[in-house]
């Protein structure tokens, strides 16, 4: 009997700590978030997804109640940014800004990118998304993409173009320009989308491809040639896509979105995911994206973004298969 009774009491305390475990989980989601929430951007400061993050992260803020604050983890193509995301606390207070490269690029372009797009995260929801512009310098010789073409084919190996790091966004539709038109360029790779830019507008490189292309070609510095999408964009009505540039079927839409690490509990990722959908419908951002040549994303839930994350990764692939591109050892 001494023994029944023993057991019973601690069968007893074991289902008491439960319960109490679950009450305090219960009572900690539902006060979330009580303190501010960190952001990890896998790029540099002043790039073009620096600058959506920031944007999105301050809106955002005002609907969590809580300020949202951007901590730059640059390098390896996003990798790097990618890893710490991944292994951070899944409590809700750190998120990442997931990007094509992150979530569908690097896993084709790296051997090892030290991380699974999938299970090492959770889904909160999608930015925007946007085509990228070819861009070269304002003194430079080319005022069309066939002028670069044929310049790059008489000269073999002479031209650069700039990305913001191995297996970016950039780097991959560098390489896919290579190979779409035979020609023979350098890839230089930078840490981070605006050195790379600086670099273009200083005339050191010689184009880019590359989204958040709008404030450069305002600052009066680059020329821009053509954009991946497959009709002209408001932003650039007189910039020709590619097909009319004569390369034909150069498409290639880059998307940002929010992602936090693996097991985060359901319903903190959904208070994300409204906070989220709250910042999209402020006519100000809103229009801020347009600008910039983007197209804000409409309500998502997160189990539709995360589908659209899935079936991207697969495009992705493909998409690097074509191009040829691999990141450099």
């Amino acid at each position: 009997m001494t023994t029944l009774l023993r057991r019973y009491k601690q069968v007893a305390l074991a289902l008491a700590l439960g319960l109490s475990a679950l009450s305090a989980q219960a009572e900690s989601v539902d006060s979330y978030p009580s303190r501010p929430v960190t952001m990890i951007i896998g790029w540099a400061a002043g790039g073009p997804a620096d600058g959506v993050g920031r944007m999105v992260a301050a809106e955002m803020g005002k609907h969590l109640g809580q300020s949202i604050v951007v901590d730059n983890k640059g390098g390896a193509g996003g990798n790097i940014g990618s890893v710490a995301a991944a292994r951070a606390q899944p409590d809700g207070y750190t998120i990442m800004l997931a990007t094509v490269a992150s979530h569908g690029l690097n896993s084709a372009l790296y051997d090892n990118i030290g991380y699974d797009p999938i299970k090492d995260f959770a889904p909160v929801g999608l930015i925007n998304t946007s085509p990228s512009t070819m861009l070269v310098p304002l003194d430079s010789p080319f005022k069309t993409v066939q002028d670069y073409v044929a310049y790059a084919k008489a000269n073999p190996g002479k031209l650069t173009y700039g990305s913001g790091g191995v297996g970016s966004s950039q780097h991959l539709a560098g390489a896919s320009f290579k190979t779409r038109t035979g020609i023979d360029i350098l890839h230089v790779p930078f840490k981070g989308t605006a050195p790379a830019l600086t670099d273009v507008m200083a005339g050191r490189i010689d184009m880019i491809i590359t989204t958040g292309a709008m404030a450069p070609i305002a600052s009066g510095k680059v020329r821009p040639l053509a954009i991946t999408a497959k009709s002209r964009i408001a932003a650039l009505p007189d910039v020709p896509t590619f097909d009319e540039a004569g390369v034909k079927g150069f498409y290639m839409d880059s998307w940002y979105g929010l992602v936090a690490p693996a097991g985060t509990p359901r319903p903190v990722l959904i208070k994300l995911n409204e906070a989220l959908t709250k910042a999209l419908q402020d006519p100000e951002l809103r229009k801020k994206f347009v600008d910039l040549g983007s197209v804000p994303a409409e309500p998502m839930s997160i189990d539709a973004y995360w589908d659209m994350v899935q079936k991207g990764m697969v495009e992705a692939a493909e998409l690097v298969q074509i191009s040829g591109a691999k990141a450099e050892k």
